[in-house]
């Protein structure tokens, strides 16, 4: 029996919603109407992190209706960056979020404290009913929608959270998870982070099998925090459409968790999408230059002044007091949006914003309450309503339903198997 081919499948699975409204003519009625037409659906939310660091996962008096009185000074912390009020004013109708726990856990800690996310997360969801509603496929945000609510999915940030073991993952996804970020900052035992030093030249053959296994069952394999060669290895394996839930452009800024311009163009070919990301060093070329800089300066003066912190300490302040640090800006973000759909088009662009994760200090985009400032800069640059529509949610839907699809056409298909580590 003959499959359908993965462009058969990306086109099949296309979005047609309708468009309803008069034509809009200011930059800002351009990006409201689009988003009312299309809500939000963000690739990339860290709020189950902050309740796990915050309050070790104890819901007992939060009020995740409005979050702006979390700050904690005492332990460095603003308040969040999230609330069900901030996520209306930003016109989010779908959001991922991350079930992320730190890399330096062990396999085994960290398939607990993923549970124990997945947990919490759940909770939250099953305690805003009138706001919030639990979906687990593309059909349940639909529905999410028609009912008003934002549609609540789960990724997995971090491949050190499946135990190395592809029962495991299967097991996540039973849970509810619909995504895997393949690393994080640090490789696993099967693939090499962008940020660590290569072990595996990309991926190793339990690698390639785990995304065999992931796009079998309809997860999504999440290409964030992997090195390119690592991108290059799963693209290679893949037969559905992947994703980056929250990365940027490399041409925009060099950093390394962001997208080099070859995996951009086989993106396209995969009918994939990249969800830009907002962290400030990943947005903003000049400020990961001057985080180096500043690194650099700092190991210069303590090299010099060994026996004399102060001197090192003073030395410093003299050096950010000559170079002020940049600040990355909403106006940086349409740059990468706009890079990628230059490159690749407008139907591979999703947005995964990374609040509550790291993304703080943007100008103009301080929390979820922001999007509206993003499209409409990107309508002042001249990109259309439906341009706008398809990077605020349609791409997104677009991608789930093409896995969605590949796994039905490959229901009966045997499982992949690996022999278990003890």
């Amino acid at each position: 029996m003959s499959r359908p081919s993965l462009l058969a499948l990306v086109l099949a699975t296309a979005v047609t919603w309708p468009v309803s409204g008069q034509a809009a003519t200011s930059p800002a009625d351009v990006a409201a109407a689009a988003l009312r037409n299309a809500p939000v659906w963000d690739g990339h939310n860290d709020v189950p992190e902050q309740l796990r660091e915050r309050r070790q996962d104890i819901l007992a008096g939060f009020d995740f209706a409005d979050t702006m009185n979390t700050a904690d000074p005492e332990n460095g912390k603003g308040p969040m960056q999230t609330d069900l009020a901030r996520l209306r004013e930003g016109k989010v109708g779908a959001q991922f979020w991350s079930v992320y726990v730190s890399a330096m856990l062990n396999e085994q800690q960290a398939v607990q404290a993923t549970l124990e996310q997945i947990d919490v997360m759940k909770r939250i969801i099953a305690a805003h009913p009138d706001e919030m509603m639990y979906a687990t496929s593309s059909a349940e945000v639909e529905a999410a929608r028609k009912a008003g609510k934002i549609a609540s999915l789960i990724g997995m940030e971090g491949g050190h959270s499946i135990g190395s073991s592809l029962g495991v993952v299967r097991q996540m996804y039973e849970l509810g998870a619909r995504y895997l970020t393949l690393t994080h900052f640090k490789n696993t035992p099967w693939a090499d982070s962008a940020t660590d030093a290569p072990e595996h030249d990309g991926m190793t053959d339990f690698g390639k099998d785990l995304v065999g296994e992931m796009q079998r069952i309809g997860m999504l394999v999440d290409l964030s925090h992997v090195s390119p060669k690592t991108m290059a290895d799963a693209l290679d394996v893949a037969r559905a459409p992947v994703i980056f839930s929250h990365s940027g452009a490399q041409g925009v800024d060099g950093h390394p968790r962001n997208v080099p311009d070859a995996i951009l163009d086989r993106i396209k070919t995969n009918g994939g999408i990249v969800m830009v990301n907002f962290y400030p060093s990943y947005v903003s070329e000049d400020l990961r230059q001057w985080q180096a800089s500043r690194l650099g300066e700092a190991a210069r003066l303590k090299s010099l002044y060994p026996n004399a912190p102060e001197t090192a300490e003073a030395g410093m302040e003299s050096w950010i007091s000559a170079h002020p640090k940049p600040v990355a800006t909403v106006a940086q973000i349409a740059d990468h949006v706009e890079y990628i759909a230059k490159r690749i088009g407008t139907d591979y662009i999703g947005l995964g914003g990374d609040f509550d994760g790291g993304s703080v200090g943007v100008e103009g985009m301080p929390d979820v309450s922001a999007y509206p400032a993003l499209f409409t800069e990107l309508a002042r640059r001249g990109f259309a309503q439906d341009d706008l529509e398809k990077i605020s949610s349609r791409n997104m839907m677009r991608v789930l339903k093409a896995a969605e699809a590949y796994a039905g056409a490959h229901a009966e298909d045997p499982a992949i198997e690996s022999p278990t580590a003890f």
